[in-house]
């Protein structure tokens, strides 16, 4: 049987949860996902994790956050006036809210805190400094 190398393209089931047991994300219920490794697609210990595997194999990985979204970086967390919000925006604590660099990159942002006069945004991934949990099944290899 063979087992999977750098570069294949493969098929897999996962269940992605915390420590804690909370599931963050889950593709039973839905299409497996598909992965052309080495493209950079998933995190890299998502991506170390299948190769060796089998089709039909299952495992559970650790992955500590270094090889998942990174730590928590703080110098990501800002402080906004609110007067330089658009006028209809009225932020709250887990809105989603989006930035624009000069060159017109994107970058996405949650509101962590709403005071009088500013807010508080976090640039960083909502699973940076956080170790995860895989479940995987591989289910092929193209």
């Amino acid at each position: 049987m063979s087992k999977v190398q750098a570069n294949d393209t493969v098929v897999v089931h996962y269940q992605g949860r915390l420590e804690s047991g909370e599931v963050f994300d889950d593709s039973n219920g839905r299409d497996p996902l598909e992965i052309s490794l080495g493209q950079g697609m998933v995190i890299p210990g998502f991506e170390n994790a299948l190769i060796d595997m089998e089709v039909s194999e299952k495992k559970t990985v650790n992955i500590p956050a270094a090889e998942a979204y990174g730590e928590h970086r703080a110098e990501l967390v800002q402080e906004v006036p609110k007067n330089q919000l658009p006028e209809e925006i009225k932020p709250e604590v887990g809105m989603q809210l989006v930035s624009q660099t000069p060159d017109g990159q994107q970058i996405p942002l949650i509101v962590t805190e709403v005071g009088e006069e500013a807010i508080t945004v976090d640039a960083n991934p909502p699973l940076a400094g956080k170790d995860l949990i895989f479940d995987l099944e591989l289910v092929a290899i193209k």
